[in-house]
């Protein structure tokens, strides 16, 4: 075991020799530093080799690339000599003598890789020359550590103390790259390594642990919040009373609520029950257990349950229907038991939720099941209580279609009350309320501005008041005039004026000739309504506009009011025609044309106006399945109606022309 011994150590010295003469001063001090029980090699990343090394950095650092820098030339061999021998090598595969050779002769020549390759594909038979040869080129190539651990082990199989071997070992290569055999691979004597990490990747791990950290800690505080919510530990008995309290906003009475009587006389039965119960529980009947309110947005429906609670004297509970469901499954229902329980404390009381079907909505399968557990719960509870408890419970939406049928069953909502939009009385009504509380001029004509926002609701008569307030305020006059009234209602139905529109004289005059000619059509042809104003002011899309007051809200019109609109859509593209010819007709009278081909249709298809058609309905679905000939009888009678409509138009305007000329000037 000496004589191998001594041939290692013969052999890992020839190899350091070349290390020692190239780093003399970093080897010899890094073999130093080290102590024989432990090792540190320090392993630098590829990517700073290019970088400036101090000789402080040269001292403390070694990696393999500046250990095994570019060896020297190599000395000129013949490349016939190696070819031969690389050819006997392969013909005698198992001859491990001629093996050895050639290795020899590859090393002399400087390719050691060609003899790593070659001994490393197992084909060829190798004995301790070989062996040798093959450590050497590691070495040569700084793969070294490939055969440390076979060495030791080889070396241990044959008896020799662990103690001799790295005396051995360590005498010939303590200087070099063979020194790395003196610490040992065995698991009782390890090698240890510190590995320096860019700084990057030390970022990104930082990083990651603090990702990590937060995501568990917020999945944990979620679960914990929600078991201790649900279990109650953070509250106290009284918690229900302090959550759900009566609502404490101004009272409101039936006075304050205008346009909408017929759902005012429903709810004063309401209020009867909640003054006196016994006067209507001695007969045997039973008030209703809930009331539904229906009825579009801005209609007054939260404003009339209020009304009942402050004329009634009674706590009015007020919630939302977004206020109950959360991201947490059963709050939703919890929620739903703690507000009849306050109301029930609080009896008699009132319970008004509004928007209701933003939780009462129609179950369905794909339906969450938070969802579900909240509207079981409102059945139930809407069950749980009596008609003699003294709890009304009301609700409000404007999708009635949407609510599940149990829940608008008789039992749970026994009487449905629908606010529609308030007609042309009820307008008047509610401006006049609204007024009480600005300063309006005497001749303010509250039946004008009324009779001119069909189709506004409670909500934007207040903001249209609001708004003439705020108009009147930057004119620095004293009170609302009807100048005022005129400029709210317009911004709320036409949008707001672009007085900064850079429009030529040209246009204006074009825009001018066409509102005159819808003007004198609606001023001349029978049962057409009367006329409000005409303006070539630009609002929203539109460069002018003609107004028409209705007398009162119509819900149906006759044939001759259908053909009185037809030719007033006309009216301005036939007016432009007769004043700048056939050839300069612009494109404004777009959405004229649009909107008589649409009341044409509505006459010949659906209203039975057409004499040709006959008394029958056409919708789109019914137009799919008739045949080409009755698809153009129907075409034909609604291009005929229009034409008609025209050439109406054009017979009143070429008999007003003057009188047309003359009041251009009129319009603003």
């Amino acid at each position: 075991m000496n004589a191998q011994l001594r041939s290692l150590h013969k052999l890992l010295v020839q190899s350091s020799k070349w290390y020692d003469r190239r780093w003399p001063t970093s080897i010899s001090r890094a073999s130093s530093s080290n102590s024989n029980n432990q090792r540190t090699l320090h392993f630098i990343p590829l990517s700073r080799h290019g970088s400036p090394r101090t000789p402080i950095c040269n001292w403390r650092y070694t990696t393999l690339r500046s250990m095994h820098g570019p060896p020297p030339p190599p000395r000129p061999r013949d490349p016939r000599r190696l070819a031969r021998l690389e050819q006997n090598a392969n013909a005698a595969a198992d001859n491990p003598a001629i093996q050895a050779e050639l290795y020899k002769e590859l090393r002399m020549a400087r390719r050691p890789d060609q003899v790593i390759s070659r001994f490393e594909r197992g084909r060829f038979a190798h004995d301790e020359e070989c062996y040798k040869q093959y450590i050497a080129a590691l070495v040569e190539t700084g793969q070294q550590h490939k055969v440390i651990p076979d060495i030791m082990q080889r070396l241990g199989r044959q008896g020799g103390e662990k103690a001799e071997l790295a005396d051995v070992l360590a005498a010939g290569g303590a200087r070099g790259a063979a020194g790395e055999l003196a610490s040992g691979r065995t698991q009782k004597d390890p090698v240890y390594v510190v590995v320096e990490e860019a700084r990057g990747y030390i970022m990104w791990r930082i990083l990651r642990w603090l990702g990590v950290t937060v995501t568990y800690a917020f999945c944990f505080l979620t679960v914990l919040s929600l078991a201790m919510e649900n279990s109650g530990f953070l509250k106290t008995t009284t918690a229900p009373q302090t959550e759900y309290e009566p609502s404490s906003q101004q009272v409101v009475k039936f006075s304050d609520v205008q346009g909408c009587d017929e759902a005012k006389q429903e709810l004063e039965e309401l209020v009867q029950f909640l003054k006196n119960p016994h006067k209507f529980t001695e007969l045997g009947g039973k008030l209703p257990k809930g009331v539904l309110l229906t009825g579009p947005p801005g209609t007054g429906k939260t404003l009339l349950a209020r009304a009942v609670a402050g004329e009634a004297g009674v706590p009015f509970f007020f919630m939302s229907g977004s206020e109950f469901d959360e991201m947490y499954v059963g709050v939703g229902a919890r929620r739903v038991r703690d507000l009849f329980a306050a109301a029930r404390r609080k009896a008699p009381s009132i319970v008004f939720i509004d928007e209701i079907d933003a939780i009462g909505s129609k179950r369905n399968p794909k339906d969450s099941t938070y969802i579900k557990q909240t509207l079981n719960q409102l059945l139930v509870d809407l069950d749980g209580f009596s008609q003699t408890e003294g709890v009304i419970f009301i609700a409000a939406t404007n999708f009635p279609e949407l609510l599940d049928k149990a829940l608008v069953r008789p039992g749970r909502f026994d009487r449905m009350v629908n606010v529609p939009l308030p007609d042309v009385r009820g307008r008047m009504q509610i401006l006049k309320h609204h007024m009480k509380s600005v300063i309006v001029a005497s001749d303010v004509d509250v039946s004008t501005i009324a009779r001119g926002t069909p189709g506004f609701s409670g909500a934007e008569l207040a903001n249209l008041v609001n708004i003439a307030a705020i108009q009147a305020s930057r004119d620095s006059v004293r009170e609302i005039q009807m100048q005022h009234l005129e400029f709210a209602k317009d911004k709320i139905i036409m949008g707001a004026e672009r007085r900064s529109a850079v429009i030529t004289d040209e246009s204006k005059k074009l825009t001018a000739y066409h509102e005159g000619g819808h003007a004198l059509v609606a001023y001349y042809t029978p049962g057409a309504m009367p006329l409000h104003k005409a303006t070539i002011m630009p609002r929203g899309r539109a460069l002018g506009m003609t107004v028409q007051l209705p007398e009162m809200d119509k819900d149906s019109f006759s044939r001759r009011e259908y053909l009185a609109q037809l030719d007033i859509c006309l009216g301005g593209r036939i007016a432009e025609e007769l004043i700048f010819g056939d050839e300069n007709v612009t494109s404004g009278a777009h959405s004229d044309i649009v909107k008589a081909t649409e009341v044409a249709k509505r006459m010949v298809r659906h209203y039975g106006m057409s004499e040709r058609i006959g008394p029958v309905d056409y919708d789109d679905e019914a137009m799919q399945f008739l045949s080409s000939d009755t698809k153009q009888l129907i075409e034909a009678e609604i291009k005929s109606f229009v034409m008609e409509a025209e050439g109406r138009a054009r017979e009143v305007l070429t008999k007003h022309m003057d009188r047309k000329s003359t009041r251009l000037n009129c319009i603003d």
